[in-house]
């Protein structure tokens, strides 16, 4: 008795190979979100441009930059600027992507991991306050 199923392969069509990772458009979106979600963080660090602050003591949320208030604890900016790259790097991303290829193909795909490494001294350099404070 054969317990295997037998099954007919069909070949594959153009339709059915075709994938998001293999979609030049979807290429041009991940790489321009990349770099620029990477040089809008850093400019929100650098420039302290938080879309919103959050409170966590009296959980507020204030649009913009807000300095803590006296007996509240610290006011949370990261949440601000994840939100900030978000939008704008998502917005670049589809702009870029709705480019014609002869155009998007010139974007160099190393930049999706050079511009990382070389953002990580400015980052350092943003937290050496926190991490040098006793």
């Amino acid at each position: 008795m054969n317990t295997s199923a037998t099954a007919t392969a069909r070949p594959a069509t153009a339709t059915q190979s075709t994938s998001l990772a293999k979609s030049s458009r979807f290429r041009t979106f991940a790489i321009t979100f990349n770099v620029v979600g990477i040089l809008t963080y850093l400019s929100c660090v650098w420039w302290n441009l938080p879309l919103f602050t959050f409170h966590p003591a009296t959980n507020r949320i204030v649009w913009g930059w807000e300095a803590p208030r006296s007996g509240e604890g610290p006011a949370m900016y990261w949440y601000g600027w994840i939100g900030t790259v978000l939008i704008v790097a998502t917005i670049l991303g589809i702009v870029a992507a709705m480019l014609p290829d002869s155009v998007s193909r010139k974007i160099p795909v190393a930049l999706a991991w050079i511009l990382p490494i070389l953002s990580l001294p400015i980052l350092v350099y943003t937290l050496l306050p926190l991490l040098t404070h006793p």
